[in-house]
């Protein structure tokens, strides 16, 4: 199976002023910008007494040096470069290198991948995702992604939308990704009855079986798009999820909820989960994405298929 590319970054978090510290699951990764405005990622560990470089600084030639005794690296192969009260035609010994990830840049977020040796990924033209943000979740990274399965609303949080807990289908594969259509409600109140059958929005979902990453979609009953979101989940150390998200509304918004849309915080990650309400949460799609996601990464070991080339 191939390596998997992670969103582990905001473009605009990535700076070429401050190292920028993340981690994949318990590898603990470095970003920064080199001196041309590329994003780099390096093991966020000095090879000389292993502190982390993120507590260091960007030179302004775009290596990173470390802040316990100013070794410098370069961010493209992870050599060190600079030893303070060294000549600059010292040759360093190859033990003293970083570990170099390999990196990309696309749609707004930088991904980086433990194999350096791995092929880059097609490129995502920018779709005008004007929302971000990110969210750090204590919850595993698969626990995360089956709540979003079994009920959105536990950790998002769209401005009026009740998620029901009514399927349009199981969860499927289509194109190589988990996809889940679910229907749902304006608001806590539907007048005239709170039973109804008639469902106004939909929220469609389509999951990158290995990653997790996900694109949503909310649509009107006259299948109009209201919002749609990219969540990049990705596993971090003691067992927290972090989600980078960008998200970006309709061109289209009639009715008064869908126009309400429009205000401040009309869309989010939640930072913490319900725990009571997720203890008693009835598994009612995640229960096939195990199965699911064993036939897909079967079929395609090459690497997993693009959420965005599939939306």
């Amino acid at each position: 199976m191939a390596s998997p590319w992670w969103k582990v970054a905001l473009s605009e978090e990535v700076t070429a002023t401050k190292p920028f510290a993340i981690d994949v699951g318990d590898q603990p990764v470095v970003l920064w910008r080199d001196a041309q405005g590329i994003a780099r990622a390096l093991e966020d560990r000095c090879p000389h007494r292993r502190a982390p470089l993120s507590r260091g600084c960007v030179r302004e030639n775009g290596w990173l040096q470390c802040g316990y005794h100013g070794w410098s690296y370069d961010g493209e192969t992870g050599r060190l470069k600079d030893i303070p009260n060294m000549k600059d035609e010292q040759k360093f010994p190859p033990v003293y290198k970083a570990a170099a990830f390999a990196v990309s840049e696309s749609g707004g977020f930088v991904s980086v991948n433990l194999d350096q040796k791995t092929a880059l990924p097609a490129p995502v033209v920018p779709q005008g995702f004007d929302l971000c943000d990110t969210a750090h979740v204590a919850l595993g990274h698969d626990q995360w992604i089956n709540a979003l399965f079994d009920d959105p609303g536990l950790v998002l949080n769209i401005r009026s939308v009740e998620f029901t807990p009514y399927l349009m289908s199981d969860l499927r594969e289509e194109n190589g990704l988990l996809v889940m259509e679910r229907f749902c409600l304006w608001g806590k109140l539907h007048w005239p009855s709170y039973a109804t059958a008639e469902f106004p929005i939909t929220f469609i979902t389509r999951t990158d079986p290995q990653t997790g990453e996900t694109e949503a979609v909310l649509r009107d009953d006259s299948f109009r798009t209201l919002l749609t979101a990219q969540l990049a989940p990705v596993p971090a150390a003691r067992g927290v999820t972090q989600v980078r998200w960008r998200a970006r509304l309709g061109d289209e918004l009639k009715g008064s909820h869908a126009v309400g849309l429009r205000h401040k915080g009309s869309f989010a990650v939640r930072d913490t989960v319900d725990a009571a309400a997720l203890r008693v949460l009835i598994p009612s799609a995640s229960h096939l994405a195990g199965k699911l996601r064993e036939d897909i990464l079967s079929a395609a070991p090459a690497a997993p298929s693009s959420v965005s080339a599939a939306a």
